[in-house]
């Protein structure tokens, strides 16, 4: 078992959610000039390549890391990432990486909304009232009423109930599997199911920095989930996941530093309403589970 080391942990999360922002930069920039499905299918055939080398590294190998008593969950979650991906960069090509951020960032109270009908949790009031609280910021975002509406708006949410759906069905299946085998089937079901689409939407790179940024954009993939994988090795998911959420921040820079993407004042009070909601459900959760721990 690896030794615990917070402070260590802490720093490889925030280096993560650095590398997924920059990586939500290099997806905007192909996905504006080739088809979506195009990006994101050469980006899951390099995670692919990474997640079977590596349980192929691990005791037992891949037959033992591929071993599951519920392939079709495993399978699904691993297709519904890869559509929530394509989601996810649509709206970065149709808002840009500000306004999906903003809003994406609710994820985490789609999440504790619907625990209790997907698995069973029982969720406290004053949850309730945060993920209301949260879904007032993401109504701030949006404005209903206050200008004229753009369908595109609701992209990124669509994307974040996928994201919120698929943490779900996560847990539940961690119940019987490990997360290595989770880590094996996100992967690689998600890499056959888009290549059984991508390949009619193939639209090869144009010029040799396309192809640099798209290289760049698998190895930091890879490098990503790594990093990912260590932080949460090194301490448990509540210290954190708290600090996932600086990919806002750091996606938004990039938004406005490279892109010149304007961050307006309704955007900026959402996303810090939904932020403040987001915390306090993750703070609530756990102690909620401290205490069941203590019974038990």
């Amino acid at each position: 078992m690896t030794a615990q080391n917070p402070r260590a942990a802490i720093g490889l999360m925030l280096f993560t959610t650095f590398i997924f922002a920059a990586q939500d930069g290099i997806s905007r920039h192909l996905a504006s000039e080739y088809n979506v499905l195009t990006v994101v299918m050469i980006r899951y055939w390099f995670f692919a390549a990474f997640v079977i080398a590596r349980s192929a590294a691990l005791p037992g190998g891949v037959a033992r890391v591929a071993r599951t008593r519920q392939p079709l969950l495993q399978i699904g979650r691993g297709v519904l990432l890869a559509a929530e991906i394509c989601v996810m960069v649509v709206g970065f090509t149709l808002l840009g990486l500000v306004e999906s951020h903003a809003v994406f960032i609710a994820h985490p109270l789609i999440v504790a909304a619907l625990s209790g009908p997907v698995l069973g949790e029982r969720v406290g009031w004053r949850r309730w009232v945060a993920i209301g609280v949260g879904f007032v910021g993401v109504l701030i975002i949006l404005r209903p009423g206050f200008r004229v509406f753009a369908p595109e708006a609701l992209v990124p949410l669509l994307a974040a109930a996928m994201f919120a759906l698929y943490a779900l069905l996560t847990r539940h299946a961690a119940r019987s599997d490990s997360a290595e085998t989770s880590f094996f089937w996100t992967g690689v079901a998600g890499a056959v199911a888009i290549s059984l689409v991508g390949p009619f939407f193939w639209e090869p790179m144009r010029t040799a920095a396309d192809w640099a940024w798209m290289a760049t954009l698998c190895v930091t993939g890879a490098l990503g989930h790594f990093t990912m994988i260590k932080a949460y090795d090194l301490a448990e998911a509540s210290i954190v996941q708290p600090f996932a959420y600086f990919q806002l921040a750091f996606g938004a820079a990039i938004g406005i530093t490279v892109f010149g993407e304007v961050l307006e004042w309704p955007v900026a009070l959402g996303a810090a309403i939904i932020l403040g909601a987001g915390l306090f459900t993750l703070w609530r959760a756990h102690v909620v589970a401290r205490r069941s721990a203590r019974r038990v």
